[in-house]
């Protein structure tokens, strides 16, 4: 049976290298951080967005993704506009700015992830270790929601 904590240290580590390359290949190829990618590609995605909807998929506070988005919306790649349907919140959407450079940001992102995982792992694998990453996600978020 593998050893949970060196299955831990593996993970966690390799989440860090992983993330501080792509972050680095981000920053010299496109001039955009990979905490900002994250929120534009997200954007890029929803059609409609709200601070909160963000703070809920990447599990961070409202005021540390209003913060994000302040900053990204000061650089002119994403705006917010009223909420049609609840007054209290603001749609946050990218700019035609905010796309192009997501865009071109993504296949930067790719050939990053091919390079790191998908080229080292079988397919097969891969595909097995995606759906135990999620399995392993929804029961954290389960247990959590039972605190």
């Amino acid at each position: 049976m593998a050893d949970l904590k060196l299955v831990f240290e593996d993970l966690v580590r390799f989440q860090i290298e992983l993330w501080n390359v792509v972050d680095a290949r981000l920053r010299a190829e496109c001039d955009l951080q990979l905490t900002w990618f994250e929120v534009m590609r997200l954007l890029a995605q929803r059609s409609e967005c709200r601070v909160q909807d963000m703070a809920e998929e990447f599990g961070i506070t409202v005021g540390g993704t209003s913060k994000v988005v302040d900053r990204i919306e000061a650089a002119g790649y994403c705006r917010r506009r009223a909420n049609p349907h609840d007054r209290r919140s603001s749609l946050v959407e990218l700019t035609p700015a905010g796309r192009r450079l997501v865009d071109r940001a993504t296949k930067v992102f790719e050939m990053e992830l091919e390079g790191r995982i998908g080229s080292v792992i079988p397919k097969q694998d891969l595909e097995k270790f995606a759906a135990t990453l999620s399995a392993l996600r929804a029961a954290g978020r389960s247990a959590s929601a039972r605190l």
